[in-house]
């Protein structure tokens, strides 16, 4: 950890950042010594993201100072800040998707030019990959769009970490974990220890407190655009950090008090047998469970649940599903959001039917439709008729869920739905699935944090495209999922 008087790699001054009549930053101070990890954490709105778009020179201020080393920048843009040693990872990733990984690579680095840049760039790309992941299974002339969302994140972070000509001094992760399951993203939390132990720098953006408080030297508090709280790691525990965050209440387990058997007299609402299922095990789901699908990210989870989306219209041996699906996509960017749509329109294109005034969509019914949710899932916006970008990541998400459950669906699918979501706003999202369920809706829940699967009925741990576990919730233990994700045969 950075001593008092150590090296300031950044520091900001009072900086300002309005949205039209939403304040995102409201006079911010933050510094970043030579070796520390600084956690930023608050709510998804809070400012963190924008804030470090600031910093990393994709964002211009509305007003305030930013130094680099003590000397004051003006002009301050990306290239300024690639060259000054400060890098991002941002929650939504940046990589094109058209191009291979490396030359994805090449993008960053003006360097790797003439014969053989490719050549150069994957090597480049691929030692850092094997540093931070060993076993990652990427190769340097992979599409970046045929990786799945975990493999995306950590061509991201490799790609942050690279050197050719300009230094690195500070590296900024935003949420970088969010699509890494927890082995992976162990693997990633310890490079970057080993990184601050060398003398670089890291802001780690994280939903998940305990990575923060474990991995940070220093933590700072945002709420409402304002840092309200910042001081040593050693200072805070989860507790005083939801405190200063301004979510009341401690954390409690969603499914402390529901009763542990399942559903059995209920009708099944799903069965389904992965296509590389060799014995006869199989996924059951009745109406009004939530069920979880657990392992290691990339092990069928996804597949399965597209398999049950696409077989809501069309039986199979293999898929039987009961009632109307609704998905609710971990990648919001590609397989989630209309970017150029509002959000009523968002919410709204799952209800079409029931939204229709004769041959045309009535405006009055969509709004209404957004506003009932608005309300309901606390979306953060002063028009439901605002660009469904002008959210947060977080409210983002809020409106997809909007979207499944404002319509006709009992069953919802949900593919690692929380990535890059605050704790106030999952705990709102966590209480709001067990009343849906408890209506008689079914809900089928991928998810790469191990905390989620204390909300299921039951969960069924996967490997290599196969159901290797079935546990029930008096089975349920962290140690077991890890173990079956694992030594799981097969």
């Amino acid at each position: 950890m950075a001593e008092a008087g150590a090296n300031i790699i950044v520091r900001l001054d009072g900086v300002e950042k309005h949205f039209g009549a939403v304040r995102a930053l409201d006079g911010v101070d933050f510094a970043v010594h030579a070796g520390e990890c600084v956690g930023l954490v608050g709510h998804n709105g809070a400012g963190k993201s924008t804030l470090m778009h600031v910093l990393a020179g994709t964002l211009t201020p509305d007003s305030g100072a930013i130094a680099i080393g003590g000397a004051s920048q003006s002009g301050y843009s990306v290239v300024l800040a690639q060259g000054l040693g400060i890098r991002c990872v941002f929650q939504e990733l940046s990589l094109c998707p058209n191009l291979t990984v490396a030359e994805n690579a090449r993008i960053n680095h003006a360097a790797l030019k003439g014969l053989g840049w490719r050549r150069r760039a994957g090597d480049l790309i691929l030692a850092r990959l094997d540093e931070i992941f060993p076993g990652h299974g990427i190769g340097a002339g992979d599409i970046v769009r045929d990786l799945s969302i975990g493999k995306r994140q950590m061509v991201e972070v490799a790609r942050a970490f690279t050197v050719t000509d300009d230094p690195l001094r500070l590296v900024i992760l935003d949420e970088p974990t969010s699509s890494l399951d927890s082995h992976t993203a162990g693997q990633l939390l310890s490079f970057v220890r080993r990184v601050v132990a060398g003398g670089a720098s890291c802001v780690l953006i994280s939903h998940l407190l305990g990575e923060v408080l474990e991995n940070s030297d220093r933590i700072v508090v945002m709420r409402d655009g304002k840092v309200v709280a910042a001081d040593t790691a050693a200072a805070f525990d989860r507790d005083k950090l939801v405190t200063a965050m301004g979510a009341a209440g401690k954390h409690a387990r969603a499914g402390a008090e529901r009763a542990s058997e399942r559903h059995s007299a209920a009708p099944v609402r799903i069965r389904a047998r992965p296509e590389r299922q060799l014995d006869d095990a199989e996924l059951v789901a009745h109406e009004g469970e939530v069920i979880g699908l657990a392992g290691l990210s990339g092990h069928g989870q996804t597949e399965l649940l597209l398999q049950i989306f696409k077989g809501a219209s069309r039986r199979t041996d293999r898929i039987e599903v009961t009632a109307p699906v609704a998905l609710i996509a971990g990648d919001r960017q590609a397989d989630g959001i209309f970017p150029l749509w509002s959000i009523a329109e968002n919410i709204g294109i799952r209800s079409i039917a029931r939204l229709r005034d004769g041959i045309l969509i009535s405006r009055a019914r969509e709004d209404e439709l957004a506003a009932t949710w608005r309300e309901k899932i606390n979306i953060r916006t002063p028009d439901i008729r605002n660009n469904i970008l002008s959210l947060s990541g977080g409210n983002q998400q809020k409106a997809l869920f909007a979207r499944a459950l404002g319509s006709d669906a009992r069953i919802v699918l949900m593919d690692d739905p929380m990535r890059g979501v605050d704790i106030g706003t999952k705990r709102e999202v966590y209480e709001l699935i067990r009343a849906e369920a408890q209506s008689g809706r079914t809900f089928l829940w991928y998810t790469t944090e191990t905390d989620e699967l204390e909300n299921c009925d039951h969960v069924y741990v996967f490997r290599n495209g196969r159901i290797v576990a079935d546990l029930g919730r008096g089975e349920l233990t962290e140690e077991k999922v890890i173990q079956s994700s694992f030594q799981a045969a097969g």
